[in-house]
């Protein structure tokens, strides 16, 4: 317990630290700028140079093709860019055009984003694969089913596996943190790489102002990219209790309610922000690491805390999760000796200047074409 504990609050002080401008960093407390500070900044410095050895020797490693086209879902950042949501898009849009996807993912973290996915499409002829490989996933799936396309997860960094098209991911509401890779920053890569992009999705894009899009715009812009930029957003669709996953309650079974969100994911401001949309009576939070496991202790805090609310306020309540966090580890969920709702959403691409969910598929299969038909000319020749 004690070392979930420490854990929980390591990743916590490293969250802060990454999301502190350099401008910022005399708040930091002084443990945290004299011994921690120093740790992270030399652990990014060796990342930064193990990504170019890395880099140099890939094009000298063979790099596998499918014999589908490939579309890769990935961020430059870690956490909260909507990229699961985009993938679950992505199969779905392909499976009403009668395009059979199957998608490739690692499966990490306690593996809550393929349950959610499997959960999500399962409606669907999306045939999901996970583990490290993609390649030899793939490839023992391919034999098996009708394949037509294959999505990527997470793939920006896999360099390993072709792709035809490549989605990088945007959190609008944190861009690109303080700018430093991982660990001293959120970033996975410099921002340069954005130039591998074939097109640029802006998530969260409806939370900020037209001139913070702008700017991320201009930045994506002045790093190199000449790619397509869309806009997106989570767009709630129903609600369902832990134990009734096949259940859809309006939304508006939150009016006149008092919510405590509760999640451990990448980007909770968004999730908050949008259950406050809703309409509830009163909105509280409780926020844990990306990918965190609810502990009994948390449980209990949980629980607690939902007491306290219940009290000041001499009204139902109830606790909010999303979906991630539900597939994670609904048994953790199910010990609350409370009423415990799910918020189910959907990505949706925000019809700015004529560009909504078909021009968006139509673009990603523009895209796949001239790929196809760019390596079909060079094996001609």
């Amino acid at each position: 317990m004690l070392v979930r504990c420490w854990a929980e609050q390591s990743r916590r002080v490293v969250a802060r630290i990454a999301a502190t401008p350099d401008s910022g960093v005399h708040a930091l407390p002084f443990l945290h700028r004299a011994l921690l500070l120093p740790l992270l900044s030399a652990a990014s410095a060796a990342l930064r140079l193990s990504r170019l050895l890395s880099s140099s020797s890939s094009l000298y490693c063979p790099r596998h093709a499918l014999p589908v086209p490939v579309v890769s879902v990935g961020n430059l950042t870690w956490g909260g860019n909507g990229k699961t949501p985009m993938v679950d898009f992505l199969a779905r849009s392909f499976h009403n055009i009668s395009v059979s996807p199957l998608l490739l993912t690692r499966g990490y973290s306690g593996g809550d984003e393929s349950r959610m996915l499997r959960r999500r499409l399962s409606d669907t002829s999306a045939i999901i694969g996970v583990g490290a490989n993609r390649a030899a996933v793939a490839a023992s799936i391919l034999h098996k089913y009708q394949i037509g396309v294959a999505i990527l997860d997470d793939g920006m960094q896999h360099r390993r596996l072709l792709r035809d098209c490549d989605i990088v991911m945007v959190n609008a509401l944190t861009p690109w943190g303080n700018t430093h890779l991982i660990p001293r920053g959120p970033m996975r890569e410099p921002l340069t790489a954005i130039t591998r992009a074939h097109i640029v999705v802006i998530h969260h894009a409806h939370l900020v102002s037209e001139a913070q899009l702008k700017t991320i715009t201009s930045t994506i812009k002045d790093n190199g990219a000449t790619c397509p930029v869309f806009f997106s957003k989570l767009v709630p669709s129903h609600i369902f209790e832990v134990n009734q996953p096949l259940q859809r309650l309006p939304l508006h079974v939150l009016h006149g309610m008092i919510v405590l969100c509760v999640s451990a994911i990448g980007c909770p401001d968004a999730f908050v922000r949008s259950v406050k949309e809703i309409g509830p009576l009163k909105t509280e939070r409780l926020d844990f690491s990306d990918h965190h496991f609810f502990s009994a202790h948390d449980v209990q805090l949980i629980q607690d805390t939902l007491k306290k609310l219940v009290y000041q306020h001499k009204n139902d309540a109830v606790v909010l999760v999303t979906e991630k966090d539900y597939d994670r580890d609904p048994d953790a969920l199910r010990m609350l000796d409370a009423k415990v709702w799910v918020l189910s959403s959907c990505l949706q691409i925000i019809p700015l200047e004529e560009q909504g969910d078909d021009e968006f598929m139509r673009k990603v299969r523009e895209i796949i074409s001239a790929s196809r038909h760019a390596k079909l000319q060079r094996a001609r020749a």
